[in-house]
Formats: structure tokens, sequence, C-alpha cells
């Protein structure tokens, strides 16, 4: 499997509570949820490398402008994942996970990950 690539990055106000976040959404989502607003990102290997050169260069651009980096999936390869939110760590910043997985699943893909998390938000899309 290739690395984490991404189909949108933006700066978001409302996905974290109190938060200013660098947001980057994943393709390659194998949930494949019933009403996904992001149907269209579930094709593995579409969109942009995230590269630990590229995040830094995003993370220094903002520097000052953002306080926290939202990752919209990625825990399906927990490594790259990781690598990403130790990043963020070491820049000062907060992180977010948004997973379709609950915090059991979770953890048994990568409890690596969480140690580096300030804000988890799980559970799979339910149009209801």
């Amino acid at each position: 499997m290739s690395g984490l690539k991404f189909t949108v990055e933006q700066i978001v106000w409302q996905e974290v509570p109190g938060e200013v976040s660098l947001a980057f959404l994943f393709s390659g989502c194998p949930l494949r949820c019933k009403g996904c607003h992001s149907a269209d990102t579930w094709k593995e290997g579409i969109g942009t490398e995230l590269t630990e050169e590229y995040l830094k260069g995003r993370l220094k651009r903002y520097r000052g402008l953002i306080s926290c980096v939202l990752f919209m999936g990625g825990e399906w390869q927990p490594e790259a994942l990781q690598k990403m939110l130790a990043i963020v760590a070491q820049e000062g910043l907060k992180a977010c996970l948004y997973t379709g997985l609950d915090r059991e699943e979770l953890e048994a893909v990568s409890d690596g990950i969480l140690p580096y998390l300030t804000y988890l938000k799980t559970g799979r899309w339910q149009m209801e």
C-alpha cells in the first residue's frame, strides 16, 4: 500500500469545537458506510500523498493561524498516520482523528495512535 493520500485539504472552524484546524480527508476508507458524504474518496490511491515534508511545510505556512490538525480517516494505515501525528505533536499543535471505527476497534488496529490525539471522534456514519 502506498502512503496516505488526501483528496481534500482545508482550514476548518467547525469540525473540532474551539479549534482552527488544518484538515486532511484521506482516500481509501474501507468501511463504506451507507450515506457517506465522502463516498467519492473510498477508492484507494486517489489524491495527493501526504509526505512528512509536505505536512511540515503546511504547518510552517499556517504557524500561528491554526491550533489543530484534523485527520479525517487514515487509521487503516496506522504506521503512516502515527508518523504524521508525531510531526503535529513536535510542532506543539493539537491533533484530532475522525474515524469510522469505535475506540476498541481503533485500539486493535493501532494503540500507538491514541497517545498523539487531543481529540477523537469515533463511529460509523449513520444517516439518521
